[in-house]
C-alpha cells in the first residue's frame, strides 16, 4: 500500500510558476512510477506528467509540454511538478498518482494508476 500527500497548490496570476510536491509513504513507494493528473471543473480528468521509478524517463501531456518538469527524489520519496508560465486553463485540482509498475511505455489519461492522492487546488487568474 502507498499513501500520497500533495502540497504546493495555490492561487496565482497567469505567467507565474508553481512547484507541486507529493510525498509517498509505504513499503514500495520508492519503486513506484509516479505522476500527476488534473481535473478542471466540468471536465474529465487528464494526464499531466509521469516519471518512472528511476527518474530516467518522463512523459508529458501536450498541453503542458515545455512548461512542466516532473522530477523525483527517491531518498525523500517525493515527486515534484514544476509548472511555469501558468495559464488560466491550468486551473484544476492536481492529483498525484503512483503505480506498482515501475515503468510504462505509454501513459495517457486512461492509464489506470494504483494509488491516488487527495489532490491540491491550483487556481490561475488572468
Amino acid at each position: 500500500q502507498v499513501q500520497l500527500e500533495e502540497s504546493g497548490g495555490g492561487l496565482v496570476q497567469a505567467g507565474a510558476s508553481l512547484r507541486l510536491s507529493c510525498t509517498a509513504s509505504g513499503r514500495t513507494a520508492s519503486r513506484s512510477a509516479m505522476g500527476w493528473f488534473r481535473q478542471a471543473p466540468g471536465k474529465e480528468r487528464e494526464f499531466v506528467a509521469y516519471v518512472t521509478w528511476s527518474g530516467s524517463t518522463t512523459y508529458y501531456a501536450d498541453s503542458v509540454e515545455g512548461r512542466c518538469t516532473i522530477s523525483r527524489d527517491n531518498a525523500k520519496n517525493t515527486v515534484y511538478l514544476q509548472i511555469n508560465s501558468l495559464k488560466p486553463e491550468d486551473t484544476a485540482v492536481y492529483y498525484c498518482v503512483a503505480d506498482r509498475t515501475g515503468y510504462r511505455a505509454v501513459v495517457d489519461s486512461h492509464t489506470p494508476f494504483d494509488y491516488w492522492g487527495q489532490g491540491t487546488q491550483v487556481t490561475v487568474t488572468s
